[in-house]
């Protein structure tokens, strides 16, 4: 009956995201599909859009301005006429504390961004057809109520008949929580089943103090290759055949779990002895080992897992999930195709690195962020050639950020693009005051990095800042190796349109792993800057300290010299070091022998005094 049902009722759906372009594609995803859609900008729009005519549906979007999508949901949810109204998170983040919070917040699912137009419409489907099958039983439930009220008044000889609809009602509801609580795909338990389950478990755990259970969170690594790759009906059929190997680990009484997408939960609710659990992982990371065999296809695919070991200290099951969540973070992070066992240290390190990337998102607008510059010079003339800008973050609180504490976060949530788009900014403008100290043209160095390269808007913005602060001087854009190795044909395509707009582009830390100089043949590059581990590895405090890897050294630069591209030396500490690289033709060095990163106003009074000339 849901079936014929649904496709006569398409539902009024509601788009909540502050990116247009974002609003234009769902929403003709969406009408194409025969559904009424509204589309708004912000939460509070979309406040009022829902009060106005509650949608079926909403597509809320988490990182808005003003307020996010967490806010909104949580304001939807708190309000009688809008709070049963299901709502799906819009994200591009990929962060475990992330997911928990949209969830306590009152979201019953998540689509991750980029999106793909087969699981929008899969996961609208699926909260339609959810809400449809609860006013069915809504409506069902106060049809009985009124045929019952009727038939009490009537001849017992009716109450047979009664009865046998009674009975009927019985099981149709049952076949519509059976719907509810199991998966679609693999028809496992879902998550809506496992958090009433879970919490019953808790619950008995109150009074049995010794009693421990096993949570084992599973993701498989690399799964949205599958998809980009061979396509999501090839990813459901896989979903299905990891379903079926994953009960063929399971011993009876342990639950399995379709948590969503390719995550998948193991309950053991009753563990015996602690080693059970990584037991049951090293089973599950052995049939792994085997390759899948879809469509045949043959699909190699690891897993990451998760355990938490629990009690009765446990007091929701969205903790115990959040804390196996971040165990399984944790195997992913220290090389993918493992398990972690969760501790206190890891939810502490959780904190922090929530709290580090919500003070690194308000860092831009509280003007926390500066760069500091540190000079690169010639060394046949020992001149000031250029800078090389390099970001700190002073908190007020906790003072001078370190990079790597911050960089790694900022790549991973994306932050990393506006903050990109800012040193950028500040370090073409502050070049544009030094040219008037010096007599001789600058060059600004400034780093780029992966998601930079690969955002679809780097042109535009760089084309943007260059208009805006009409900088004079020569821009340096900073890649590390490994970006150039990705994807070499798409990185040409980027940077032969950088070098259209008159960009010089370097290799940053260059030798750190990628032995082959043949690729540098094919793409645009200027120069490139040698790793200090070859300059000064052994940090020697020597001032007769050479260079720490001269064969390297030699190597490279004349085999770059052959291809027509300049040299940078980092890490230069000692007058000998810099002998020696003038003498194998290095162009340019820098290094605290000339100088460590100075704030702009150090380098204004460097320049204003006349220290140009640093050899």
């Amino acid at each position: 009956m849901a079936e014929h049902s649904l496709g006569e009722f398409k539902g009024n759906i509601l788009i909540v995201d502050d990116k247009a372009d974002n609003l234009r594609i769902l929403s003709s995803l969406l009408s194409d599909k025969g559904y009424k859609v509204r589309a708004v900008l912000n939460g509070a729009s979309a406040l009022r859009a829902a009060q106005s005519t509650p949608p079926d549906v909403i597509l809320l979007d988490v990182l808005m301005p003003e307020m996010d999508g967490y806010q909104v949901c949580q304001r939807l949810k708190q309000d009688e006429v809008t709070g049963d109204i299901p709502v799906i998170f819009l994200s591009a983040l990929d962060e475990s504390m992330d997911k928990v919070k949209a969830f306590e917040a009152g979201g019953l699912d998540y689509i991750t961004k980029p999106f793909q137009g087969e699981e929008v419409l899969v996961r609208v489907e699926t909260q339609l057809r959810l809400r449809l099958a609860q006013r069915e039983i809504q409506t069902l439930n106060q049809s009985l109520e009124e045929r019952v009220r009727e038939r009490t008044r009537q001849l017992e000889a009716t109450n047979q008949h009664l009865q046998q609809e009674i009975s009927e009602r019985s099981k149709a509801e049952q076949q519509l929580r059976h719907m509810v609580m199991h998966d679609s795909l693999t028809s496992l338990n879902n998550r809506e089943h496992f958090m009433r389950y879970m919490q019953e478990l808790l619950t008995q755990l109150q009074d049995q103090p010794d009693r421990q259970f096993a949570l084992l969170f599973l993701d498989c690594d690399g799964f949205k290759v599958v998809n980009d790759s061979l396509g999501h009906l090839v990813g459901d059929q896989l979903l299905i055949a990891i379903a079926r190997k994953l009960e063929q680990c399971l011993d009876p009484g342990q639950m399995l779990i379709r948590l969503g997408g390719d995550e998948f939960l193991i309950l053991v609710s009753e563990l015996s002895f602690p080693q059970n659990a990584t037991i049951i992982a090293d089973r599950v990371l052995e049939a792994y080992v085997a390759p899948f065999y879809v469509e045949q296809q043959e699909i190699f695919i690891n897993v990451s897992i998760g355990i938490v070991i629990g009690n009765g200290v446990y007091q929701k099951p969205e903790h115990v999930l959040r804390d196996a969540d971040i165990a399984m973070y944790k195997a992913k992070a220290l090389g993918k195709g493992a398990y972690q066992i969760f501790s206190p240290e890891m939810y502490e390190q959780a904190l922090e690195r929530m709290k580090i990337e919500n003070s690194l998102r308000r860092a831009i607008e509280r003007d926390e962020l500066l760069l500091y510059y540190q000079p690169i010079v010639s060394l046949a003339s020992g001149i000031i050639s250029g800078f090389e800008a390099l970001i700190r973050w002073q908190h007020p609180e906790w003072g001078l950020v370190n990079p790597q504490d911050f960089i790694g976060i900022a790549e991973e949530t994306g932050l990393i693009i506006p903050i990109g788009k800012w040193v950028l900014q500040t370090a073409c403008t502050q070049m544009n005051r030094w040219e008037q100290f010096v007599r001789h043209p600058l060059f600004i160095s400034v780093n780029l990095s992966m998601k930079q390269l690969y955002h679809p808007l780097l042109v535009e913005d760089v084309d943007a800042i260059l208009q805006s602060t009409k900088v004079r001087c020569d821009l340096t854009l900073e890649l590390t190796e490994s970006m150039m190795m990705r994807d070499v044909e798409a990185v040409k395509l980027i940077l032969t349109q950088l070098k259209a707009r008159s960009i010089h582009l370097s290799i940053d830390d260059f030798g750190q792993g990628y032995s082959s100089l043949s690729y540098l043949h094919d793409l645009p590059v200027d120069a490139i800057k040698i790793d200090r581990a070859f300059v000064s590895g052994n940090h020697s405090p020597n001032p007769d300290a050479d260079l720490s890897r001269p064969e390297i050294v030699r190597t490279i630069i004349d085999l770059a010299h052959n291809l027509g591209v300049k040299v940078v030396a980092e890490g230069i500490e000692t007058q000998a070091q810099l002998d020696r690289l003038k003498q194998l033709d290095c162009e340019w060095g820098q290094g605290y022998f000339f100088s460590k990163p100075m704030n702009c106003v150090d380098v204004d009074n460097f320049l204003l005094t006349g220290l140009q000339h640093l050899s």
